[in-house]
């Protein structure tokens, strides 16, 4: 199916696309050999195909919850740029202003 420079055009001002004489010319092509293989895609027998939502089987890896020690505090706010007098949790700057 091939487009006319003035579609390519207009597809372009939709798009808020500048383009030159050579890419329009250019995207006429490209885009009316696209065009052609969708219609040859659509030519396509797929009745016998049955729909599929993934091409590829999908398994869920599960492992068991297991409880494991965490990294001491110190370490964890070793790099920290700020934090609490007492050192134990982060400090942030707030980032909401409220009225009240």
């Amino acid at each position: 199916m091939p487009l006319t420079r003035a579609q390519v055009q207009h597809i372009a001002e939709l798009a808020k696309l500048k383009l030159t004489e050579d890419e329009i010319n250019r995207m006429t092509e490209q885009l009316s050999a696209i065009l052609d293989y969708a219609a040859r895609l659509q030519e396509l027998d797929t009745d016998a195909i049955p729909p599929t939502a993934s091409v590829v089987p999908l398994q869920n890896m599960m492992r068991d919850d297991a409880v494991l020690p965490s990294l001491p505090r110190e370490d964890v706010l070793a790099n920290a740029p700020d934090r609490n007098e007492e050192g134990e949790f982060f400090r942030v700057r707030a980032i909401l202003e409220g009225d009240g």
